[in-house]
């Protein structure tokens, strides 16, 4: 396929349907060659003014999503211009340092080590706890199975073919970790309200299960997993036992005093080993901080890396990285210090009532509703009668990002602190998207047919027709080349619904990332 698919040049309605069909099998029988060629820039041969290069930069930035007015619903979490100065401030300060060597910055391993003490004490952690900060919830994820599968080695040897358990809705750097690792991902289903299911988890516990994972939340959907049951079935079986609480862990602990009905997750609950917390989301520190915490010191042994043997001298590494920017965990300390408690829940206060105000509208508007009974500030709107990829396609139209879904079709929304003031605009405009989408419209009508067809081909063609036709389709996705997406994403996502081995989308997707890191033509 290529993008005319996707864009879906309408015609006159007289024979729209004629041509979107001959459209539709001219595409998928005249898939785009391999080996295009591939554009190539030059190293420069002389530099540029520094106001040129800046103005150069900020003329980048013009495409970009506009999150300072609250119209992106993730990726960002801003609070406001003086926090933020304040983190550029304490990020400068430490702008060349590198955490790499504690010895020749004490500095660096006074802010990481305080934030490790505070975070632990936040989440239910005794003075016996440790951690590090790492670059993201990604990289903490990493540690956490690293150390699982080390922690194994030693303590579990029989085990052949370590497994990592988890629910579906799990964060998928977990299946990273594991591909890395070379270690098994075994999936467990969830309930109907989205939360693991603890009798399929039961059953799903093996000889060579390792490592065991709750969410708290899930991103997806916002809904804390039922950490204490989990923890209870890891610890009788000996398994180590970790909580993702990259979103909540700096929400739940002041959610929860302010009133929120919030389950116990943390530290406090026996049998839990190790929780992960990122900085850089809602505790509004700088791009990248994450903390990854342990029950012990000893657990914590087994993350670590040492090389004795080098010429270059002895090599230890607490984390992944090598190289340690110090900006981020200056930034990182100052604003724990800056806000300290009673700054973390005035702003969840704000935004808690953000989220009641914004889940009220939604659920106002006929045929919307939200997934569940989330217990922060991350949700899922879905719909059991609009399409709410065209509803998300319309957004985008009028500025507004929100992460499209699936398993079930939904919208992703991450609320904080700049979403305050954007409320109100954002349901005025989310009704209006609603009602365009109850209307019929030609494109509408052009993106079912599209995918029915589509729908029609996977049924009648062989397998391997279908796979190799879909290997070819990452213009689809990216435009046709152009390094950015369609505004319309729905009849990509009806597509890929038609998909009858999800393996091809696996590499639809490679290639859509490998055009997309590749310099546009």
């Amino acid at each position: 396929m290529n993008a005319s698919i996707c864009r879906l040049e309408i015609l006159p309605a007289q024979n729209g349907r004629t041509r979107l069909r001959k459209s539709l099998f001219r595409a998928t029988l005249n898939p785009p060659k391999e080996g295009a060629p591939v554009s190539s820039l030059p190293f420069p041969k002389r530099g540029l003014p520094r106001d040129e290069v800046l103005a150069s930069m900020r003329a980048a930035r013009d495409h970009d999503l506009q999150w300072q007015r609250g119209r992106v619903f993730g990726l960002v979490y801003h609070v406001n211009d003086e926090i933020d100065d304040l983190l550029k401030e304490a990020s400068n300060l430490f702008f060349s340092e590198n955490g790499l060597n504690p010895t020749a910055f004490p500095s660096l391993r006074k802010f990481e080590t305080e934030i490790v003490a505070m975070t632990a004490s936040l989440l239910g952690g005794d003075a016996s706890a440790a951690g590090n900060i790492t670059s993201g919830g990604t990289e903490s994820l990493l540690c956490a199975v690293k150390t699982a599968r080390d922690w194994a080695r030693i303590n579990r040897p029989e085990v052949g073919a370590p497994e990592i358990l988890m629910p579906v809705t799990a964060h998928p750097a977990f299946e990273k970790a594991a591909e890395y690792f070379d270690l098994r991902v075994v999936k467990t289903p969830v309930r109907a309200d989205f939360r693991a299911d603890v009798e399929a988890t039961r059953a799903a516990i093996t000889p060579n299960t390792i490592l065991m994972i709750g969410s708290a939340p899930s991103y997806p959907h916002g809904v804390v997993d039922p950490i204490r049951e989990l923890a209870a079935l890891a610890q009788e079986r000996g398994i180590l036992f970790h909580v993702d609480a990259c979103v909540g862990g700096f929400v739940l602990p002041f959610v929860k005093k302010l009133g929120y009905e919030i389950p116990d997750f943390d530290f406090s609950v026996a049998g839990v080993t190790s929780i992960s917390a990122d900085l850089h989301k809602y505790g509004y520190a700088a791009k990248g901080a994450s903390v990854i915490l342990y029950k012990s010191a000893a657990l914590r042994r087994h993350q670590m890396f040492v090389s004795t043997d080098w010429p270059g001298g002895i090599y230890p590494s607490p984390t992944m990285a090598g190289t340690r920017p110090a900006g981020p965990i200056a930034a990182a300390w100052a604003i724990l210090n800056f806000l300290g408690e009673e700054g973390y829940l005035e702003l969840n206060r704000q935004v808690m009532e953000t989220v009641k105000h914004l889940q009220a509208g939604i659920r106002a508007i006929p045929g919307l509703k939200i997934l569940s009974n989330p217990e922060m500030s991350v949700f899922a709107l879905a719909s059991d009668s609009l399409d709410v990829y065209q509803i998300a396609d319309e957004l985008s139209l009028r500025g507004w990002h929100l992460d499209r879904q699936q398993f079930p079709a939904c919208l992703h929304m991450t609320v904080n602190f700049v979403h305050t003031e954007a409320a109100d605009e954002f349901l005025r405009d989310l009704a209006a998207c609603a009602d365009a989408v109850r209307r019929p419209t030609l494109q509408k009508t052009a993106t079912r047919l599209l995918v029915q067809a589509a729908n029609a081909l996977a049924r009648i063609l062989p397998e391997a027709w279908v796979s190799r036709l879909m290997s070819r389709a990452s213009a689809l996705l990216n435009g046709g080349g152009g390094g950015g997406l369609p505004s319309r994403m729905a009849p990509m996502y009806g597509l890929i619904g038609s998909l009858p081995n999800r393996g091809d989308l696996k590499e639809l997707v490679l290639d859509l990332l490998d055009s997309m890191t590749r310099l546009n033509q």
